[in-house]
């Protein structure tokens, strides 16, 4: 249960961001609203996912679904650039993701 709940904490870390993006700096009511509504969401999963997982694998794995979910939304969503070193620099915290996973005990 604590994977699901850290996966989904993870998802929504890429919903705030985009609507963050999308808030114009908190400008525009609707994307605010979501921003402030999934980022409590996502804390909240990633606590309750804290339970049971260690520190280090938990807030790990939630940053980096969040990091490769905002890149890819990103470059499919707004049209941002992919380059080299972005896509290099994305396999790497996809491989760090793994790994810990991977070196989880649970």
């Amino acid at each position: 249960m604590a994977w699901i709940c850290l996966f989904a904490a993870g998802i929504l870390e890429v919903v705030w961001a985009f609507s963050m993006k999308k808030s114009a700096g908190f400008t525009l009511l609707t994307p605010t609203a979501i921003t402030i509504i999934t980022m409590l969401a996502s804390f909240g999963l990633l606590s309750v996912a804290m339970k049971s997982l260690p520190l280090g694998t938990a807030y790990t794995i939630w940053t980096g679904i969040g990091a490769v979910g905002a890149f890819v939304v990103g470059i499919t969503v707004l049209g941002e650039a992919i380059t080299p070193a972005r896509i290099i620099a994305t396999l790497l915290i996809i491989s760090g993701i793994v790994t810990m996973k991977l070196a989880s005990a649970d």
